[in-house]
């Protein structure tokens, strides 16, 4: 008797082949049959997929669960979105190694990068290790809801090797450049799935502070890079120079050592690639010069987003009213339900409309009570249902324009709808013209691996955790300003390709003898929901979070994890360590 069989659903299954209707069968974790039309024998438990489509789990390769993991099973919200295996240790951030008493810098440190409430981190990570190997065990001994592969990220290893001058980016010298790279070399051989660094300034500690490994030379890059390569299969992952636009000339030159990086030690090298405003076709170029690289045997793989790249802006998260005085004043002294009732009174809205902003420390991106200053005629509402491609007339300066009123009125009522609740987007990334259509052609680039989704980061800015589930309903059902992507392409692109890129040769296709990671959508139905702000993090810690509709079941390991969108309590995801 098998364990499981999904009957009659219309199968995609990962190779970017046509879809066709048949049978998936798993036994012990394993896939045993996948077949057109039906497959004999009986199972202990059988779905109905006549109407539904049958799809590997998805593999989500750029997500900072890092901490999230030591206490959170679900690794919500990737694993509402389809995904069954989670790849961490992204942008040169992480937990690992870590020398006693450097445990509060380096929460400090993944606070200010990737916008992780410092207080759930404080409250909700164990630290049961000291060395990166020792992270991996304590992760082997975790039962969660998804698979998880973690990267040893460059900061922590400075830090680790330096002390200070190395937290404070100062040049290694030949002997802790050393030190470093074995490290890392121990690292990959106990199972990382690659090395990551970040060398954009705008990824900055909570202090302000440039992530250690900003500045670093070729010889310390190339030196980490080759310890890597010695110690196993993986993946030299980075936020290269530039990548937010804030140097036009550095992308250049991280493109020429990346790809001598990636012919010196013939292993992946993986980039973060968006449009930016200020050179809105150099993405094109970089494209290129990718594929030239991984054409003459130097394999140099973009990372790039599936939608617009920025943040949300609201009452619930940040916003442009942030310092207005009247607003503190509410804030600090109302609940959520007494602050929207405040808020759409008329003489508290005309007073806050007409107040200057407080003094504030910092920026809004490090800073929750900093305002968000952008104009206006780059933020869109979401809607509902919520729509990450709107044309030009849904700005908040169109808006206002067409009612006759202020900007920020107009802002101020929008931010009111939907109970407070309605959230903006900001596009710094990927809409310099209004449309998806940069985005299509990066993601039809064959050097091109979809990521950064960033999930369990950013959580008071996005919730782009969401984007698998985004994959399937914008670019292969529902874009209506410009062509689309066929489902079956969009489907390999999240699971064979990000699987291949970290070797993780075992998921990622519907075929006998792999890994039963499986979803069964109704992708008529499938849907994303608005985003909100939850305050279920250690510490009451807030995260935005979207929700989806239309998974009928998702399976890790021929185990079903979830069925119609809820938790089931199964946990057969396990560490994933890469090949030595």
């Amino acid at each position: 008797m098998f364990d499981l069989k999904i009957t009659g659903g219309r199968i995609v299954d990962g190779s970017g082949a046509a879809p066709f209707e048949g049978d998936v069968v798993i036994s012990g974790g394993r896939i045993v049959a996948v077949r057109r039309g039906p497959v004999e024998g009986e199972a202990a438990e059988t779905i109905d997929a006549r109407g539904l489509t049958v799809t590997p789990g998805f593999v989500d390769v750029h997500t900072h669960y890092d901490g999230q993991v030591t206490w959170d099973p679900l690794l919500e919200p990737s694993s509402a979105h389809g995904v069954t295996t989670v790849v961490m240790g992204n942008c040169g951030v992480g937990f690992a190694p870590v020398v006693a008493g450097s445990q509060k810098w380096l929460i400090e440190l993944m606070e200010g990068v990737e916008d992780i409430p410092g207080t759930a981190l404080s409250e909700g990570i164990t630290w049961d290790w000291q060395s990166f190997p020792e992270y991996l065990d304590a992760l082997d001994d975790r039962r969660l809801a998804v698979d998880v592969g973690a990267q040893v990220a460059h900061g922590p290893v400075r830090a680790f090797v330096m002390g200070e001058p190395g937290a404070a980016n100062e040049p290694a010298g030949p002997e802790a450049i050393r030190r470093m790279a074995e490290v890392v070399r121990e690292a990959v051989e106990a199972g990382a799935l690659g090395f990551s660094t970040s060398r954009t300034i705008v990824h900055r500690a909570i202090d302000g502070r440039p992530v250690p490994g900003t500045f670093a030379a070729e010889d310390e890059l190339f030196a980490l890079g080759g310890a890597m390569a010695a110690g196993g299969r993986a993946v030299f992952e980075l936020a290269p120079a530039g990548a937010a636009g804030e140097d036009l000339v550095a992308p250049r030159t991280e493109i020429d050592w990346m790809c001598r990086l990636a012919e010196r030690i013939q292993m992946p090298v993986s980039f973060a690639l968006e449009q930016v405003d200020s050179a809105p076709d150099l993405w094109r170029e970089m494209m290129d010069r990718s594929i030239e690289a991984t054409e003459r045997g130097a394999p140099v793989y973009p990372q790039v987003a599936a939608r617009p790249f920025g943040m949300l802006l609201g009452f619930p998260g940040r916003h442009a009213f942030a310092a207005r005085p009247t607003y503190r004043q509410l804030v600090a002294g109302c609940s959520w339900e007494e602050l929207v009732e405040a808020l759409a009174e008329p003489e508290i809205k005309a007073r806050i409309l007409a107040e200057d902003d407080l003094p504030v420390a910092g920026s809004f991106l490090l800073s929750h009570d900093a305002p968000m200053s952008m104009p206006l005629d780059r933020v869109y509402p979401l809607g509902h249902p919520v729509d990450y491609e709107p044309t030009p007339d849904r700005t908040v300066a169109a808006l206002a324009q067409a009612a006759g009123i202020d900007p920020y009125e107009q802002l101020y009522d929008l931010m009111l709808e939907h109970g407070g609740g309605q959230l903006l987007m900001v596009p710094f990334f990927n809409y310099s013209f209004g449309n998806h259509d940069a985005i299509r052609e990066m993601l039809l680039h064959p050097a091109g691996v979809s990521g950064l989704g960033d999930g369990g980061a950013h959580c008071f800015l996005i919730c782009d955790a969401s984007v698998p589930t985004f994959m399937l309903t914008h670019w292969a059902r529902d874009r209506r300003r410009g062509p689309g992507l066929p489902l079956e392409y969009v489907v390999r692109k999240q699971t064979y390709d990000t699987a291949q890129l970290y070797g993780l040769g075992d998921r990622g296709r519907l075929a006998e003898g792999w890994k039963a990671d499986v979803n069964v959508i109704d992708f008529d139905r499938l849907s994303l929901g608005m985003p909100y702000m939850a305050h279920d993090l250690p510490a009451g810690g807030a995260r935005l979070l979207q929700g989806a509709d239309g998974y009928v079941a998702t399976i890790v390991s021929g185990q079903v994890t979830r069925r119609h969108g809820k938790d089931t309590g199964a946990r057969p995801g396990r560490l994933v360590r890469g090949a030595r």
